[in-house]
């Protein structure tokens, strides 16, 4: 699965990497908010290196619908029943400097955006009230929202928020451009190098896969931080979500505008022009990452809505994206916990990141350069309510309940408990989020030893649990224990991947990491 924007025939071309050099500071993750926080350094005069475990902009922001918009869905009105109207505003303040801030550089740097109204639209009666309420809150933090019947869309709606002139990117070009700026200024982008652990007084020891670098300042722009300092992957839902771009047939057309919708599953359209075509690109069907019986039926559920209402339509490319949801809504920016000042970091951007990632880069430069931004202090200075700390609460709760019920399937009965996936042709429903597949497979049987192609399971061996998947013909037995915290793994038979249930840490079928809070591949099985 390879998303629209990452799918380019040239490949990044690498700075090398120098073990013990010193700089400035150092950033890990070349998505949006890492390289926006270096190019801000960069031109403040500092030496800057960015690290990057894959390429710049393989994860999130390679696999976004790249929507730059102040009207995010309807998430203004729960950010409202959450925290009083100045932290409201400040989170408004924050994403709109970040817009204009993103907008008026692509502007600079003749990269293309269209302009676009954003709408978040009810497909029922029901949903109007979260309209409604949508309505109020974005008009109280000034935005001029309006109420319309009609939103342009070819399927009747109850009724939709818009928002005028707001953009749309292809994000690969805003991170061409970041990256060759970075470059003009003295700054390194290294790819294939992960960062593993930052100690010691400044200038601190930045240590990764192939030796430390010394740097006053480190920067943790990694999706979710990858230094449990702080335990934000217990503040953190890992939630993945699917897309495709359609080929629409000659007598359709993508809508006007950029659309989401208020029901669940959510919906998300806006169009995309390239090689004289305008294509559709749709988004949606989300679930929390590794808990669900088949994410390759939350992709196949998306495409059944969308040729539904556009029949015909060709999908071209399909993927997925992977974003962190904050227990207590608000985004997390500035100063690691016990990172001794020298650490900063960006994450749970609630699925809108093209505006607050560049929120929380222009938070995180000012912090280390000495600056001052109203809107970041008010954040800063939040107090978690009580929905919110429940929602912890109740997410931690499920996450060691998991732990619990996933070793004790392997540890007491010693039998595949992960469900071998549906093949190519599998057309079920995906199963409720905790959901346990299919019977179990004596641990030792041939059946347990060699999946089919395309699948993969999990079965007790002695005492260890290991992972078995075959893909293109090769069969692989991995450690089925998450370097993070000791979760069980699932396989994902969308993606073919080992996905972690806990804090959603992903690994390929070959034990290499992904994504996630997890620094170290998987070790491969001991031999039977």
């Amino acid at each position: 699965m390879t998303s629209i924007w990452l799918d380019r025939r040239e490949p990044f071309s690498s700075d090398p990497f120098e073990p013990d050099t010193r700089y400035d500071t150092v950033v890990a993750g070349a998505g949006l908010t890492g390289l926006v926080t270096a190019l801000l350094l960069a031109r403040s005069g500092q030496s800057v290196l960015v690290l990057e475990a894959r390429f710049p902009g393989a994860v999130t922001t390679g696999n976004t619908t790249a929507k730059v918009t102040l009207l995010q869905g309807t998430f203004l009105s729960q950010l409202a029943r959450q925290y009083s109207q100045k932290q409201v505003q400040a989170y408004v303040d924050g994403n709109r400097e970040g817009q204009a801030w993103l907008l008026r550089y692509l502007e600079e740097h003749n990269v293309p955006f269209q302009r676009r109204d954003a709408y978040t639209y009810a497909s029922s009666a029901q949903g109007t009230e979260k309209l409604r309420e949508e309505v109020s809150a974005a008009s109280t933090a000034g935005l001029d929202v309006d109420y319309v019947r009609d939103a342009g869309l070819p399927f009747p709606v109850h009724g939709a928020v818009r928002l005028r002139d707001q953009a749309q990117i292809n994000p690969m070009e805003v991170i061409d451009a970041l990256v060759a700026d970075i470059r003009s200024r003295g700054g390194h982008i290294v790819s294939g190098v992960r960062l593993r652990d930052v100690t010691g007084d400044a200038p601190s020891a930045v240590k990764t896969d192939h030796g430390s670098v010394r740097a006053d300042k480190a920067v943790l722009a990694t999706g979710i931080p990858v230094l449990d300092r702080g335990l934000y992957f217990a503040k953190l839902k890992p939630s993945r979500s699917y897309a495709a771009a359609l080929e629409l047939q000659e007598d359709q057309a993508p809508p006007p505008g950029m659309y989401i919708s208020v029901e669940q599953p959510t919906h998300s359209l806006r169009d995309y022009g390239v090689d004289g075509r305008n294509l559709l690109l749709v988004g949606g069907h989300g679930h929390q990452v590794g808990r669900t019986d088949s994410e390759k039926a939350h992709l196949s559920g998306l495409l059944e809505w969308a040729g539904g209402h556009y029949p015909g339509a060709v999908a071209t490319h399909t993927w997925s994206a992977q974003d962190y949801l904050p227990t207590n809504l608000m985004p997390f920016f500035g100063k690691l916990p016990r990172g001794k000042g020298q650490i900063y970091f960006g994450t749970g951007y609630n699925k809108w990141g093209m505006t607050n990632a560049v929120a929380a880069a222009l938070g995180i430069s000012a912090d280390i350069l000495g600056g001052q931004v109203p809107w970041a202090d008010t954040i800063h200075h939040r107090i978690t309510s009580p929905s919110g700390a429940l929602s912890a609460v109740a997410l931690n709760a499920g996450v060691a309940a998991r732990l619990a019920s996933d070793w004790g399937k392997v540890t007491t009965e010693g039998r595949k408990f992960d469900g071998l996936k549906r093949g190519a042709g599998g057309s079920a429903a995906p199963a409720s989020e905790g959901a346990v597949p299919t019977p179990p497979v004596p641990a030792g049987s041939a059946a347990a030893a060699v999946p089919a192609e395309g699948q993969g399971k999990v079965y007790r061996e002695g005492n260890r649990p290991v992972a078995v998947s075959t893909v293109a013909g090769t069969t692989c037995r991995l450690s089925a224990v998450c370097t993070h915290m000791g979760g069980i793994l699932h396989w994902n038979d969308n993606e073919q991947s080992w996905d972690c249930p806990l804090h959603g840490s992903r690994f390929t079928n070959q034990g290499k990491l992904l994504e996630g809070p997890a620094t170290r591949d998987l070790p491969e099985a001991p031999p039977a």
